[in-house]
């Protein structure tokens, strides 16, 4: 029984959920909104916002971590430079879904992600 697994598994296996994430991450950091799966968008939210309030600290070690985390230079020297400074008075929530009509192809509910 999968009891207190609020993961979503995506039909992956972790290797490749966690390169999902990371690339949608990096999308998203790159270009402020992307448009996904309802269910994908739902499990990006928490692991970008736990990204930007670490970045708010802005010291060598957070930016180690994220770089391991998000494998990409491009992306971490933005989400240092200019998303984690915008979001500084802010105690979170600097991620907003906003449901978009299901998908034609497969009927999927689809989504637009960006930040507040």
């Amino acid at each position: 029984m999968r009891h207190s697994n609020n993961t979503r598994k995506f039909g992956r296996e972790k290797n490749q959920r966690h390169a999902l994430l990371r690339s949608l991450a990096r999308n998203l950091i790159r270009d402020n909104r992307i448009k996904t799966t309802l269910a994908k968008a739902k499990e990006l939210r928490p692991f970008v916002e736990k990204m930007v309030t670490k970045a708010k600290s802005n010291t060598v070690a957070s930016r180690r971590l994220l770089l391991s985390r998000l494998q990409g230079a491009p992306e971490i020297k933005k989400l240092f430079d200019t998303v984690a400074p915008k979001y500084e008075k802010r105690a979170g929530g600097y991620i907003r879904i906003i449901k978009l009509p299901n998908r034609d192809l497969d009927n999927a509910p689809m989504a637009i992600i960006e930040f507040v």
